[in-house]
């Protein structure tokens, strides 16, 4: 497989980014046994040299190549650090990549990243890796996946629109940004406004409002209107809400990211009129999932209340 092979056939796939702790790992778990169940041949390839403890049936892992604990041994590196080299090694041994997803055409492939921020804000080697990988002909979409308990605190809110948007604009990929671990939202407190106001990320201006309302954030109000009209201006940052537990969310999820990296759009699976027109306007799915999501929230809301009111 040539790099600049065009006689190849189309892979189409994802690459799951975000920071530590946010699920992906528990998403490409879910991810393959979903799309398996609509018929797709699935396969996972670990890139974190740190994830020792693969929750899915792993095709190729990056540990075959390079490990985060020898690294840090050998190198006298910190887990920040080796990770960076791991990295740069996994870039300047991109053939061995390309070789071992050979055997991978006509599989649909997700793949596992690190959940270092850094390698997705300013560093360019999984940038890079990326690139090799869409020289290859495989066809990805960027699944970065974010933490929903972060709507509940305005501040942290901004932070994640922020990285998102670093993200977004240094990858250089198809992105679909991921509300994750919406079954737990309500755990976390109470929204300020309705789910809708996050993931279509409406007018900020009333998220620095009720910052302000905090006496130890009202100091920053400069700085925070001046965040918000960056991410403003740049009118990229949306989001999916997503509970893997959930099969319609899954659906959902998975209808954005076909749209992302065009899988919708090819011959792979059948599909009507009605679908494809979906795909491409966009109109319908961003409504119906938050919606879903937003009623299931409002309605535990109510039940803590009623359960406050019968314990007085």
């Amino acid at each position: 497989m040539s790099e600049g092979s065009r006689g190849s056939s189309l892979a189409f796939g994802q690459v799951v980014i975000g920071p530590p702790g946010s699920g992906k790992s528990t998403y490409c778990h879910a991810m393959r046994e979903f799309l398996g169940r609509v018929g797709r041949r699935v396969a996972v390839v670990n890139l974190d040299p740190a994830n020792e403890a693969l929750p899915y049936p792993c095709t190729l892992d990056i540990a075959q190549l390079v490990t985060l604990p020898d690294v840090m041994g050998s190198l006298g590196l910190g887990p920040n650090g080796g990770l960076l080299y791991c990295m740069e090694y996994l870039e300047a041994n991109v053939d061995w990549l390309q070789e071992q997803l050979q055997g991978l055409r006509g599989h649909y492939v997700l793949f596992d990243c690190p959940g270092q921020v850094e390698l997705y804000t300013h560093h360019n080697s999984l940038k890079n890796v990326f690139a090799c990988l869409a020289k290859w002909n495989f066809r990805l979409a960027a699944v970065h996946l974010v933490d929903s308990h972060y709507c509940t605190d305005p501040g942290k809110f901004i932070s994640v629109l922020c990285t998102s948007l670093s993200t977004m604009l240094h990858v250089e990929l198809p992105h679909v940004n991921i509300l994750s671990k919406m079954d737990l939202i309500e755990q976390y407190g109470k929204l300020a406004f309705n789910l809708d106001y996050y993931t279509e990320v409406l007018d900020l201006s009333y998220l620095v409002d009720h910052l302000a309302s905090d006496p130890f954030f009202r100091n920053y109000r400069r700085l925070n209107e001046k965040l918000v009209e960056v991410i403003e201006d740049y009118s990229l940052v949306s989001f999916v809400p997503l509970n893997v537990q959930d099969k319609e969310s899954m659906r959902q999820v998975m209808q954005a990211v076909d749209k992302a990296n065009g899988y919708s759009f090819g011959d792979q699976e059948q599909r009507s009129l009605e679908a494809l027109m979906s795909a491409a306007v966009g109109a319908d799915f961003h409504f119906s999932s938050t919606l879903a999501v937003q009623e299931k929230y409002v309605q535990s809301q109510d039940k803590a209340v009623e359960e406050e009111v019968m314990d007085l």
